[in-house]
């Protein structure tokens, strides 16, 4: 006599992310730990090597930095004025521009935040 349908049990991925955490505990015995939540080793095993090739979440996600900028008034240089050229303007790449007292700093869009947040602090700074 047949009792069940042989249904694959489904676990969400903060279920697996979970199972997985246990493994990684000193000490933790994979098929303890497997048995405990009716799975195979095999199948622990296969959840941790996944985990390991996806790209770890980062504590810090890119976040906007909070930048306060003051009027600034033109500054004049004795003796000598400054010409800025004018480049052609380049497409649209998602990188930000910051322009200050004549000077011109692009960001890429890949840019780590921790590097923003120095760039605006120099650039506070050197007033």
């Amino acid at each position: 006599m047949i009792t069940e349908t042989g249904r694959r049990r489904w676990f969400s991925k903060d279920d697996k992310a979970r199972i997985v955490e246990e493994t990684l505990v000193p000490g933790a015995v994979v098929s303890e730990i497997a048995r405990r939540h009716g799975l195979t080793p095999q199948q622990v095993f296969t959840w941790r090597r996944q985990a390991r090739r996806q790209p770890a979440p980062m504590a810090n996600d890119p976040q906007f930095v909070p930048a306060v900028v003051d009027a600034m008034a033109p500054v004049a240089v004795a003796g000598r004025e400054r010409k800025t050229a004018r480049r052609k303007a380049k497409p649209d790449v998602g990188g930000i521009e910051i322009e200050a007292e004549g000077v011109t700093i692009r960001v890429g869009q890949g840019a780590d935040v921790a590097m923003i947040a120095a760039i605006v602090h120099a650039l506070k700074a050197s007033r």
